[in-house]
């Protein structure tokens, strides 16, 4: 997963910063996704793409901290987000159930 797939611009592209590149893409585009749900709503609202969003990009990044990089400080950064993103997909989730519930 280290092996050089390209160099361009002074930039070695490996594997493993494809998976970091793939996790920041992720991570960052939240925000474009609860702008435009906002937008949309006429209000500040958190729609559930940005949890998934926000979680899918965490774990892509601590695989690249920990296995293509081996950097405690990024696997910090990026373990709690994804306790937070995965706790309110669960509420929104339980929320969900109890909405189908009443009917």
């Amino acid at each position: 997963m280290n092996d050089v797939l390209l160099v361009m611009f002074g930039i070695t592209v490996t594997p493993w910063k494809l998976v970091g590149y793939t996790g920041v893409f992720l991570f960052a585009g939240r925000w474009f996704v609860q702008l435009a749900a906002s937008k949309a709503s006429g209000k500040p609202v958190m729609p559930t793409l940005f949890w998934y969003m926000s979680a899918l990009g965490s774990v892509l990044l601590l695989a690249y901290f920990v296995f293509g990089k081996n950097d405690s400080v990024g696997v910090m950064s990026n373990l709690f987000p994804l306790f937070v993103a995965l706790y309110n997909l669960y509420l929104d989730s339980k929320n969900k159930k109890r909405l189908a519930a009443l009917g």
